[in-house]
């Protein structure tokens, strides 16, 4: 076991997560980097989610439960977390997905060999049983700019270094909020570093609003003009980037490999 990294918080929302949470939680408990705290934040859930949870929090200090009192969306419940977190390093792993053993200890290996402040990784695909069905490959490094044209970090796979940006919280937008906060950290740092190897597993759900492509691409002009404030000629610019790439990586996918979109 590791233990020779500063603390990480990570930061779990969760809602209506009975059935996956335990393998998110195992993954982090299965980690050989020890030295972390997850914060587990309820967001109003009807389910037993909570009971879940709780049997994990009994059994390990490291784990925490915070129970939002009414449902309030995930920016709400992660910002809620990322305000208690005590490590150093915040990281980002949602109720649905899950890390490889050595997730933790190679990024932060990576993020203090490097001296980069903002890190992601490369992440496979899995469908609602488990099978891998896709792998999402990374750039070495991105900058602000080109984020805007697509977001290429993986919210399972991201981590900040508090002592460099301070504690930075997610806008408070119903979606694309996680791509709004790596905008943030990006106008504080010249660019974030990737890892090519995959470190974690996302999992794609047939009913998630992500997977509405009209729904994700209202949210994405929102987040360019509403909190980037972008002009609209500048938005049109990056969403035209966004959409093709989109398009390229859901139509031809063979394709948008060869072009590394």
């Amino acid at each position: 076991m590791i233990n020779t990294y500063p603390l990480v918080t990570i930061i779990t929302p969760t809602y209506h997560s009975e059935y996956t949470i335990s393998e998110t939680i195992n993954s982090v408990l299965e980690q050989s980097l020890t030295n972390w705290e997850m914060i587990i934040v309820d967001d109003y859930s009807s389910d037993f989610t909570v009971d879940v949870v709780q049997s994990y929090v009994d059994q390990d200090s490291r784990i925490k439960l915070i129970k939002l009192p009414e449902h309030s969306g995930a920016a709400v419940a992660r910002n809620k977390a990322i305000r208690a977190a005590k490590g150093r390093y915040i990281a980002f792993l949602d109720s649905d997905d899950f890390w490889v053993p050595e997730k933790l200890e190679k990024q932060l290996a990576f993020m203090e060999k490097t001296g980069c402040p903002f890190s992601f990784a490369a992440y496979d695909k899995i469908n609602k049983y488990g099978e891998v069905i896709g792998h999402v490959d990374v750039p070495a490094c991105i900058t602000y700019h080109s984020l805007l044209k697509t977001c290429v970090i993986g919210c399972l796979t991201a981590v900040y270094d508090t002592e460099y940006f301070g504690k930075v919280e997610m806008p408070l937008i119903r979606k694309r909020q996680d791509f709004g906060l790596w905008l943030k950290l990006l106008k504080k740092t010249d660019y974030a570093c990737g890892i090519q190897e995959s470190l974690g597993l996302y999992r794609v759900r047939a009913d998630a609003i992500s997977a509405n492509k009209l729904k994700t691409s209202t949210y994405t002009w929102r987040l360019y003009r509403d909190i980037e404030n972008l002009s609209f000629l500048r938005a049109c610019y990056y969403f035209s980037h966004y959409a093709i790439r989109g398009f390229l990586r859901t139509k031809l996918p063979r394709l948008a490999r060869v072009l590394g979109v």
